[in-house]
């Protein structure tokens, strides 16, 4: 395979009825039971002429983040890619993909 160095991956992940499809140079197994840890994002060049606006969002979200902890139950795939693509943000609830459901608290969750 590549050189540890030069790995990169693409992350698709459910979060908050929308998918996220991010690029990162790290991704392994968190010490929290139950979560997938994901640093070093990679985002495209902000030199380009054309922008983007979903990577534009995404950058901007992740922006500072040295480290995000994503639950194993919101991860769709990981893949090992040769080079970055498009980080996007797509919508949830199109396509043949059914979110593992969630436990919904009664109260609406304002306790």
């Amino acid at each position: 395979m590549n050189d540890q160095s030069n790995q990169m991956y693409k992350v698709l992940f459910h979060n908050q009825g929308q998918i996220y499809e991010v690029y990162a140079r790290s991704i392994y197994q968190s010490d929290l039971y139950g979560f997938i840890e994901v640093e070093d994002y990679v985002f495209g060049s902000r030199t380009k002429v054309v922008i983007d606006p979903g990577e534009d969002k995404l950058r901007s979200e992740f922006e500072g983040v040295q480290r995000s902890f994503i639950p194993m139950h919101a991860i769709i795939r990981i893949d090992e890619v040769e080079k970055e693509g498009i980080a996007k943000i797509t919508d949830g609830k199109a396509g043949n993909v059914t979110p593992f459901p969630m436990p919904m608290p009664s109260d609406g969750g304002k306790k």
